[in-house]
């Protein structure tokens, strides 16, 4: 039988890290500018269940759905449902039940909430299947994880505003490029199997060219956002980390060498989130 800790693991529980922090801005700078009347405490706890749920939902399709995929390449073979630690059924059981819950929580947020959280499990679920039939399936990706500062957003205010859709254009241009990085592991797999990614199309010069211009493009985005705040120390301090992170990870990965991608990948971007969150944050609780 399954444990907790096999689901956990087949949802990589821990990659929760990498959106999390900016649904967290997002609501902040919300409920710092705009004028409401609500229970925040309250309306965080509902939030952050949604991102999980949502997450939970997102890892647990692509795992159902690549999971033959995963059992033909020797770099995933090993994942919970090839491997028979999870079974197929019990992960859409999973999937199925965190989708209830999380239209179910983002009801109870607000009416705009409830209505959209079919159309943000659509394009969650959506990119397992697009590496079938586009290389832009990193966008895909981004746009699924970027959608987390806008419904963060919207539910404070019940709306939207430019703000958060710069900060989603953060998120999805960031994961989208480090997606890339990550992609270059199974670039060879992927070209064998007929699957699309930017790593198997092109060279691994030009993938990581691609990159580091989606990364050029989320450090504009972020200094966009950034306007909207404080011009602070910590707004500065934020900027300048996240941005420096990325051009680490450029550094560390080249296409000569490839060994420091699950570096650059799991705890660099999990350090970029985390620090640009915690200074924004900041920020805008002190000076907001």
């Amino acid at each position: 039988m399954s444990s907790i800790a096999d689901y956990l693991r087949l949802v990589k529980f821990s990659h929760t890290i990498f959106a999390m922090p900016f649904a967290l801005l997002s609501f902040t700078y919300a409920v710092t500018t705009c004028a409401v009347e609500l229970n925040v405490w309250v309306l965080l706890v509902q939030v952050v269940l949604c991102m999980v749920f949502a997450r939970n939902v997102a890892m647990g399709f692509n795992r159902w759905a690549d999971r033959n995929i995963d059992a033909e390449n020797p770099r995933t073979a090993n994942r919970e449902i090839p491997a028979g630690r999870v079974s197929s059924r019990g992960a859409v059981t999973f999937v199925v039940v965190n989708a209830l819950l999380f239209v179910g929580v983002a009801a109870t947020i607000n009416a705009l909430c409830g209505w959209l959280s079919p159309v943000a499990l659509a394009i969650v679920m959506f990119y397992s299947y697009c590496k079938r039939f586009t290389s832009m399936a990193h966008l895909v990706l981004g746009l699924s994880l970027g959608i987390a500062p806008v419904g963060a957003y919207m539910a404070v205010t019940g709306g939207a505003a430019a703000e958060c859709w710069i900060l989603a254009g953060v998120v999805m241009t960031w994961c989208a490029g480090f997606d890339i990085i990550y992609a270059l592991q199974d670039a060879a797999f992927d070209r064998a199997r007929g699957l699309h990614s930017i790593p198997s199309r092109f060279s691994p010069r030009a993938a990581l060219t691609i990159s580091l211009l989606l990364h050029v493009a989320s450090v504009a985005l972020l200094l966009w956002y950034a306007s909207f705040q404080p011009h602070t120390w910590l707004l500065y301090a934020g900027c300048a980390l996240f941005a420096a992170i990325l051009a680490l990870e450029h550094i560390l990965v080249t296409p000569t060498k490839q060994r420091n991608i699950g570096i650059a990948f799991g705890t660099l971007n999990a350090l970029a989130s985390m620090t640009l969150a915690v200074c924004l944050i900041a920020n805008l609780l002190i000076y907001g």
